[in-house]
């Protein structure tokens, strides 16, 4: 089974229709990295129902940190950094998005996070 993990950083205090745009960007991002290098997994996750899980960490260095963990662990993840159109300053880092990827690696690294 494959899904897709969202990691938000609660610290900024977004408005839930934020959190909801930049989740939406880092899941796009991520999975058209996905689709481009591996579409197979792309094509399989698409036909299982494209599931994800929205999780958060406290601060934009756990963040990094968990973002570092996904990339040494061969997980294919995308940041975003906001435009600073509304609520967050320009070039301030939101989110990221790791996969779609098997689901038990993505578990491996960020099952410790709590939902947001």
């Amino acid at each position: 089974m494959y899904k897709q993990t969202i990691v938000i950083r609660a610290d900024l205090k977004m408005g839930k229709g934020k959190i909801a745009a930049q989740s939406s960007h880092a899941s796009l991002s991520a999975y058209k990295k996905v689709s481009k290098n591996h579409p197979d997994i792309a094509k399989a996750w698409e036909q299982e129902g494209q599931m994800k899980v929205v999780l958060k960490v406290q601060s934009e260095e756990q963040l990094f940190d968990f973002f570092q963990k996904a990339k040494d662990a061969g997980i294919p993840a995308e940041l975003i950094r906001d435009a600073g159109h509304t609520q967050i300053d320009p070039g301030t880092v939101t989110c990221f998005a790791a996969g779609p990827w098997n689901e038990k690696e993505l578990d491996s690294v960020f099952g410790g996070l709590k939902l947001l």
